[in-house]
Parts: C-alpha cells; structure tokens; sequence
C-alpha cells in the first residue's frame, strides 16, 4: 500500500527512534511469533516501527519484504486512534488474497510505537473451496427418479423431520420427551408410519425406545376411534 506524505506527520507523540525498536522486539515479537506458529503455514506478522515508518520484524515471511523495507502504512492515524484497523484484504506478490487485520502498539507512556499486522493467507481456502463446490455440483447430476423413489418413505421421514427441526430452531440431539412425543405426532398425521418398519426407523432418528413410539401410535389410533 503506498505511503500517504501526511501520515508522519499527523501521527502524534511517536516513541523516541532510540528506544521503540528495542522495545517493540523485546515485547512483541514473541507474540508475533505465537500467531504464525499456531496458524502455519498461512499467516504472516508483521511489526512496524513509527519512528522511522520501517519493517522491525517479521515472522514466516509471506510477502517477500525484508527488514528494514519501508513500511508503507496507509491509515496511520486511524490505527493509532482505534487501536485496531481491519480486517481488510490485499493482494500479495504471487496474486493471491490475504485478510489483514493492523493492531497500534504503544509504549509506557501510551505513546503509539509500532504497528502489528497479520496477514491470512485465505487463498489457500479459497482453493479447497472451489474443489469442493466442483465436488458437491457434480457431472450431469440428474433429478431423482419418480417411479424408482416413490415408495422411499424413509426419504420421506427425512425430509420431513429436518423441516420440522428447521421451523422450531431445534437440533436433533437437543430434543426432549415432549419434542419426540410431538414429532410422533406429526409424523403420523402425515402418514409416515405406513411404510413397513417405519416406526423402528422413527424410534431410531429420534432416539427413542421403540415400544415408546408403538404406546404413542395406539394411543393415537384409539384418540381416533
């Protein structure tokens, strides 16, 4: 990102050239080195010095900069005041896209110092979604055969169960007696129980003994009589 000429010199109270390099390494190049050792091999950290708007360090170096490289920083200001600035993206040397997020860092007397900028590789994940988008779409992936699913009460059961999940914002494994007993319910008022050992299948979805969903079956059958 090119340097803005009115950065330097509207950033205040910049720590002293003698002293912030020493200090920016001694407390946070460990941390950069933290980040990019937990995300490896996809991020980069990098610290900046205000006092002289240069590269202080790098940890697993992405962008082919070098130490001492000027920094330039857009935003300086902005960083400083909101401490934080991101995330934003860019695109590195090889082309390809990285999310960023620029952290201020200050020294004891809260005097701005260094920026911190990690920078995310998401290309790389970017890749492994194209593959599974290809993946998931298929080749010539046709509709379902009418005549040969007609009979798939199982299917049926499926599709019925998960729309009445998705209605009432409620996970399978969160379910209680009541929620069980109510899809019973439901499921037999939309016929599902015709399908030969459909209620063992039912009992299992639901995690439910299967005497508890025949007691619930006769009880609706006699409530019908």
């Amino acid at each position: 990102m090119p340097k803005r000429e009115s950065d330097t010199t509207r950033v205040k109270k910049i720590a002293s050239p003698k002293t912030s390099r020493e200090m920016l390494l001694a407390r946070y190049a460990h941390v950069a080195d933290s980040i990019t050792t937990l995300f490896f091999p996809f991020a980069e950290v990098v610290i900046h010095d205000l006092s002289d708007q240069t590269v202080a360090y790098l940890s697993n170096n992405l962008s082919k900069r070098e130490i001492g490289d000027d920094s330039a920083l857009e935003d300086v200001e902005e960083t400083t005041r909101n401490k934080l600035l991101g995330p934003y993206e860019k695109v590195n040397w090889d082309g390809r896209r990285m999310r960023c997020v620029s952290t201020a860092l200050f020294d004891d007397e809260g005097r701005a110092a260094g920026v911190m900028c990690i920078n995310f590789n998401i290309a790389a994940f970017q890749d492994v979604q194209a593959t599974l988008d290809l993946f998931l779409r298929g080749v010539g992936v046709i509709a379902q055969p009418d005549e040969l699913f007609k009979d798939d009460w199982q299917e049926r059961i499926n599709t019925f169960l998960h729309g009445w999940l998705r209605e009432r914002q409620i996970a399978l494994n969160s379910l209680t007696r009541e929620h069980r007993r109510e899809l019973v319910e439901a499921l037999y008022a939309e016929g599902a129980f015709k399908g030969k050992s459909s209620a063992n299948y039912v009992a299992k979805v639901l995690g439910m003994g299967r005497a508890t969903v025949y007691k619930h079956l006769r009880e609706m059958k006699t409530e019908a009589e």
